[in-house]
């Protein structure tokens, strides 16, 4: 079971529920596709940490072959070739290392190369196994690395929790659409319906199934709640706005392991999340 975690904005409390939901389970993985600021793992700190570097194919020119025909330069859509002074030029930050270059050169010129973006941390906290994929500084898009963590979920039977980006770019996009289910985190406010409806869209649109969790609760009005009852999406629970779960999510603890209460009510969102999944599953095969 394979459910992904997001939001339309950063600190709407998107790793809380993740980490929480990860550390209530029997036996879980807790997958952090933030790439750019992951943080889950400053709250499991796992241990006997395994690093994977990650790297792409990007194109390599031997001038020597290159005849200036300028069927790269054609092909590419993101400018990331250009030819000057009778020598091809290539800009690997701005290359999206589709290979479509190299295919197409007709004097073989072009070649591939690895180009390192970045590398994947396994470790394991307790019960939860941790993984959690960094970008490195200046590269440009964490899809591979997203694509490297969840490359080998398909014979993963723990219960797995997807701390995905925040908004709804091509990462969130790569990061859900293996999902089996999608909780979308939102906060109590006009600015939070606008970022809930965004993830909302894009989940609806994926055909994802899916459920909301509202953090952030005070008494009053709450133009997030509203939203989700007009339009008829299932409210997973509530987070209150309490000043010892922000302590304890300040300092960098896990909720469930430090109180019976917070314990009580993640473990009961997994079990609702789990029947969402297992209806799911009997009502589209």
């Amino acid at each position: 079971m394979k459910i992904a975690v997001l939001s339309g904005k950063g600190g709407t409390g998107k790793t809380l529920v993740s980490v929480n939901l990860a550390a209530s389970a029997i036996d879980s993985c807790y997958i952090d596709c933030d790439v750019e600021e992951p943080n889950g793992h400053l709250f499991f700190n796992p241990k006997d940490i395994k690093t994977e570097n990650v790297s792409v194919k990007i194109p390599s020119v031997d001038n020597k072959l290159c005849s200036g025909c300028r069927k790269c330069i054609d092909f590419c859509r993101f400018n990331a070739l250009a030819y000057i002074k009778n020598n091809l030029l290539i800009f690997d930050d701005v290359c999206h290392f589709c290979g479509g270059c190299v295919l197409f050169c007709p004097e073989k010129a072009l070649s591939e190369k690895d180009y390192a973006v970045g590398e994947v941390q396994r470790g394991v906290s307790g019960n939860v196994e941790v993984i959690t994929g960094i970008l490195h500084t200046g590269k440009e898009s964490g899809v591979p690395i997203i694509k490297t963590l969840l490359e080998n979920l398909q014979g993963n039977k723990k219960f797995t929790v997807i701390d995905c980006p925040p908004g709804s770019a091509c990462t969130v996009m790569e990061s859900i659409k293996d999902a089996d289910y999608c909780l979308l985190v939102a906060e109590p406010t006009l600015f939070g319906v606008h970022n809930l409806n965004m993830v909302h869209e894009l989940v609806t649109l994926f055909g994802k199934p899916h459920g909301v969790v509202l953090n952030k609760c005070q008494e009053g009005d709450n133009p997030a709640e509203e939203f989700c009852l007009e339009k008829g999406i299932n409210i997973i629970g509530k987070i209150p706005f309490e000043n010892e779960l922000g302590t304890l999510n300040a300092q960098g603890h896990i909720a469930v392991r430090k109180n019976e209460t917070y314990r009580e009510f993640f473990s009961s969102m997994l079990q609702i999340v789990s029947k969402g999944v297992q209806n799911e599953a009997t009502t589209h095969p």
